[in-house]
């Protein structure tokens, strides 16, 4: 029997009926949202908002289209009250779109560091969420889904926002830090799933910088934007401080309250050697960022046969897409979970 991930994947149509218009891109592109069923977990599933990681924008269309095929009475809709932006930054998505397209079974590391774009701070998408319903200051994109989620008429139990990461030892979990003593499940789930595929979990110490603290073995509280904050300030950096406002899961806590937030970091590739000695800093994961500094300056050089070359040695390899898309699935079914047990309901 196929499991419902593999449901999900077979389902090839994007779903254009359902789809609803909540805004629009810096560039006039549309932002489209969806909502399907009437339970009463509200669950809020979002992507897009760095550009260069294309896995949960993926995901989320093939969920989108998987839902709009169910029957009306599915448990699935009598239990849940799904939202979901599969792209928050469309004119991120077509930049982006020159190193990949979504029929890629894996990624191409050189064509990865050649053309890959995202924004920085002030433009981060995922940091630029509305301080409140009067503040005008925030991107296009923040604005749109911030008015969508306040606008709907029931409350939200969960919010997932789907990120990837240029590479790791493996998936990296982050957890919303008041809900660490209610997520122990969680956790063993999304553990037993990542060694019954045959990764390891990315681990890595920063002892609280940016809001990452260490939970157990692949497992972190989600970054705060007063730790980006207090970060850069840090530095004697006030300008770059000054730019961060609040994320997806700081900005939905702030209109439902005690919302479970989970970010998945998904690596593109898989680096050896990262978690062996936490650190900080993990010194194999220094010596693979200077790997890839060098890699990108060779490509600007245009020594791209050097680079390729050099790669294909360095013991690196690419994350099938596919099993991003499994393990972004089991952490958002065990944070469903995780919230049906808080809830009673389980």
């Amino acid at each position: 029997m196929q499991s419902a991930f593999e449901k999900i994947l077979t389902v090839r149509d994007q779903d254009k009926k359902n789809a609803r218009i909540i805004g629009e891109s810096r560039q006039g592109r549309p932002i489209f949202a969806f909502r399907y069923g009437q339970g009463p977990l509200g669950l809020s599933l979002l992507a897009g908002c760095h550009a260069d990681e294309p896995v949960g924008p993926r995901f989320l269309r093939a969920l989108c289209s998987y839902l709009a095929f169910l029957p009306a009475d599915h448990r699935w809709f009598k239990d849940y009250t799904w939202h979901l932006i599969p792209h928050i930054n469309p004119d991120g998505e077509i930049v982006n779109q020159r190193w990949y397209d979504d029929t890629d079974e894996t990624y191409d590391l050189v064509s990865y560091l050649k053309f890959r774009v995202r924004e920085k701070p002030g433009d981060d998408i995922e940091f630029n969420f509305p301080f409140d319903s009067s503040d005008q200051g925030a991107r296009l994109e923040n604005r749109a889904v911030y008015d969508w989620w306040r606008d709907q008429n029931i409350p939200f139990h969960l919010h997932c926002s789907l990120h990837g990461m240029t590479g790791g030892a493996g998936p990296w979990f982050l957890i919303e830090p008041t809900w660490i003593g209610r997520t122990q499940k969680l956790r063993t789930r999304c553990e037993e799933q990542v060694h019954e595929m045959g990764y390891k979990l990315h681990d890595i110490e920063r002892q609280g910088e940016k809001g990452f603290h260490r939970i157990s073995p692949g497992f972190c509280t989600r970054p705060d934007s007063q730790a980006m904050r207090d970060f850069f300030m840090s530095r004697n950096d006030p300008e770059t401080a000054h730019k961060f406002r609040p994320s997806s899961m700081e900005s939905i806590r702030s209109l439902y309250g005690d919302v479970l937030t989970l970010v998945s970091e998904m690596p593109l590739f898989i680096f050896p050697g990262i978690g062996e000695k936490l650190g900080p800093p993990d010194p194999v994961a220094e010596q693979w960022k200077e790997r890839l500094e060098t890699w990108t300056n060779e490509l600007e050089k245009g020594n791209e046969t050097l680079v390729r070359r050099e790669v294909g040695q360095s013991g690196l390899r690419a994350m099938p897409v596919r099993h991003q898309m499994k393990l972004q699935w089991r952490f958002i079914t065990a944070g469903i979970k995780a919230v049906q047990r808080y809830q009673g309901i389980d």
